[in-house]
Order: structure tokens, then sequence, then C-alpha cells
């Protein structure tokens, strides 16, 4: 095994920081460098042995220096979180790369793995560096990287790859919305990123997706947790957004089309977030129905796991919002049946998540003598997480008598499974 020096000499370091460094240990130079991660996720450190001559030319030729680096960094990526750097592979690399004619350094790159990104970043010229003619393509590279140069040639050769052209205007409002190197990103308004010769033509197209999509909201989903939207209220918005944009602005590329729709989306979803969810009730379609005021004074909430939360009318909130806050706490894969019972009414529904139904309960005739309660139960199909919230709001104000506008309501529990898998084929 090496002994090494526990304090290095440093021989030669450039400004920027991440440049392998020259150092001197026991004696003997390596180039040092930082590359990739251990399983902690701290930086790894690698070295490996170079001569006086390729000292030399890394003091002096920052291009060959960086295609070194950009040669090397496919071995540390090789090394992964534990392994060791092939040294012998490293210094194979050495002669061809600082030591060698400009023809033959390209020729040497046509054969090995390299990281393009890097070269990009400290000012590379791309089109030289596509055709492969490596040294005349870092003649002008700089010390100081240019990280973003890197991200805008990765994102655009995704782009041509899915055969995406972008227009002037596109780029425009992809970098409006922050979009333009990360796709995946939550999309923002950000104006001052815009050419402001384009800002209007940005502006317009933005306003065609608010006016296409006004009045419209994306309503949470408590079965999916606190933060949760609803995926259809998401997908009628994205498509109604799509629809209009690419009817008044038909020469939009996708990548383009998408991300308005996105943000459109978001700001929406945002909006239902930070709505306190007592104010989520006066959204709802109420029905009453027969019986008129019949809103409830006292409810209990339990899961299918037998946890139990009480509502009373003196609560400061109203109980579409606790029992839906309910859902959302104790919600999951294996927790997805939901009651509401008014006991002294002797009445309730059951939510089924899992079925997408719903069953309300009535009791007919109360236990005497030790015997059990007699009930009625009725089974209906639910569209959604609107359809819930919208029965579980006209339970709370009306009781089961104001559910009677919701048909049908199917006694029989075998003819319901029947019309449930009848509507799960009709969707499939």
């Amino acid at each position: 095994m090496r002994k090494t020096n526990p304090t290095p000499d440093t021989v030669f370091t450039r400004q920027s920081g991440w440049i392998p460094n020259v150092i001197r240990e026991d004696g003997e130079l390596r180039l040092t460098l930082g590359a990739g991660a251990d399983a902690n996720h701290s930086p790894r450190t690698f070295t490996f042995p170079i001569g006086e001559a390729h000292l030399a030319v890394i003091r002096d030729n920052l291009a060959r220096h960086l295609l070194l680096w950009s040669a090397v960094l496919p071995l540390c990526d090789a090394a992964g979180t534990r392994g060791t750097l092939d040294e012998n592979a490293a210094t194979a690399l050495l002669d061809p790369i600082l030591l060698s004619a400009p023809a033959d350094v390209d020729a040497h790159f046509q054969h090995i793995p390299w990281d393009r990104g890097q070269l990009i970043a400290h000012g590379a010229d791309t089109d030289l560096l596509e055709r492969g003619r490596l040294c005349a393509a870092m003649r002008q590279a700089t010390e100081t990287p240019n990280p973003k140069r890197a991200q805008q040639y990765h994102a655009n050769r995704r782009r041509a790859e899915r055969g995406t052209a972008l227009r002037p205007l596109d780029t425009a409002i992809l970098k409006y919305t922050g979009q333009y190197l990360h796709g995946a990103t939550i999309p923002q308004r950000t104006p001052d990123a815009v050419d402001p010769a384009l800002l209007p033509d940005v502006e317009r197209v933005i306003t065609t997706a608010e006016h296409a999509c006004a009045g419209m909201r994306i309503g949470l989903d408590p079965r999916r947790g606190k933060r949760a939207t609803d995926k259809r209220d998401w997908d009628r918005m994205a498509t109604t957004t799509d629809t209009a944009l690419r009817r008044a602005h038909p020469g939009l590329a996708d990548d383009t089309v998408r991300t308005v729709s996105f943000l459109m989306c978001s700001e929406a979803a945002d909006r239902s977030r930070n709505t306190p969810i007592d104010d989520d009730e006066s959204t709802a379609v109420h029905h009453t129905g027969p019986g008129g005021n019949a809103r409830k004074t006292a409810l209990s909430f339990t899961d299918d796991q037998g946890a139990e939360k009480k509502w009373l009318q003196t609560h400061p909130r109203t109980a579409t919002a606790e029992f839906w806050e309910f859902v959302a706490d104790r919600s999951a894969p294996d927790n997805e049946v939901f009651t509401i019972e008014d006991e002294t009414m002797g009445e309730g529904i059951q939510l089924h998540f899992y079925a997408d139904s719903i069953a309300r309960i009535t009791t007919l005739h109360q236990g005497e003598a030790g015997s059990d309660p007699q009930y009625r139960v009725e089974y209906s199909l639910v569209d959604g997480i609107s359809g819930y919230r919208n029965l579980v709001s006209t339970f709370i104000r009306g009781g089961c008598a104001a559910l009677d506008h919701h048909s049908p309501w199917i006694p029989d529990a075998a003819e319901f499974e029947r019309a449930r898998q009848r509507r799960g084929d009709n969707q499939g």
C-alpha cells in the first residue's frame, strides 16, 4: 500500500476550485480532483501520478488542463461511492491529451468517454465540439465556469433529440416560466428573465391562458394528504389551457404549451392550498332536499382502523372542514373507508374511497331487549373527490333525506357491485 503524506504540498492550483490541482506527496507529483460523492453524499477525492512534463503543460495550457479533467471525470464516476480510481487508465490519458499534437488529441477523444458539460461550462465552442475539434473548441476557454451555459446546451440537446425546435417566442416563454433549463421545476413568473422586446408577446400568450381557465379551480383531494390536489381538476384545466393556446397561437412548440398549462395549474393548486378549508364548503353544490333545514348538530367521524373524532355545532370550524381534515390525516392505502354518523338521528354515510362509492345508512328500528337494530343500507356510485365533497356537505346540511336527489340509490349489495363493475368496464 502506498504511504501518503498527511499534509501534501500544493504545487499548482487555479482560481476555480474544482479544476484539478497538482500536489507533491511523498516526493511524487500527483493530480488531485474532487468528483462524485460517497455513500454519505460527501465529496470524494481522487489522485493519480503525473510527470514534470505533464505539470508544465497543465501550468501553461488551460485548454489541455480542462481536456484532461473532462477525460478523467468518467473514471471517477466509474469508481462509484466506494471504489478506487483506475490509476492505470488515468495515467494512460496523460501523454495523449497533454503532450500530443491537436489532431492526435482530437482523434484520441473519439475513442474514450469524456464529460462534455465541463468543457461547455468553461467556454468551449459547442459547434466545434460537436464536430470533434476539441482543441480548437477550447481556444477561448475560461478558468471561471458558467454552469448555466452547460445546462442550456444539454436542455437544447434533449429537445433536439425529441425533435423539438424552439422559436424566439418559445424560448422567451420558457425563460419567463423558469423552465428553459429544467422542465421539471415548478413554473413561476419571471419577466426579468425575458428580452424586453419579446415580453409583450409573452404576456399575450399568458393572458390567453388566463382567460381560458378563468373561473376554474383545482380543489384539494384529502384522500391523498393535506396538500394533494384533485387530479381530475388539474387535467381539466390543463386541457382547457392547451386547447385555447393551440387555437390562438398555433405556432407554439409543445414544450411551450405544456409549460404555460403547468403554470396555470400550479398557480390554481397553490390558491387552493392557501385557502382555509372552511371556505371550501361554500364552493360545494348543496341540496337540502325533503326535510329542508336538517343541519347536523353533533357528528362522529370514524375510519376503517377504529380512529374516531367528534364534532359539535359549538366547534369553531364547520363539520365538513373537520371531517376532511380527519380524512387527510388518516387516509392511506390500507385505510380507505370513512364514516360520518349522526347517532341522535340514527343515520350516517360511509365513504368507500377504494371503490368510488358511498353507502347511506338509516336506522329503521332501534334494538330492543338485546336485539340488534335494523338498518336500511343503500349504495351509490361517486364521481371523484368533487362528488364526495358534495355528498358530505349535503348530508351534513340535510341528512340522508337530502341525498335523495343523488340517484340511483341501490339497496341490493350484489346489484350495486354489478353496477360498479359495469362502470369500470366502460371507463376501461
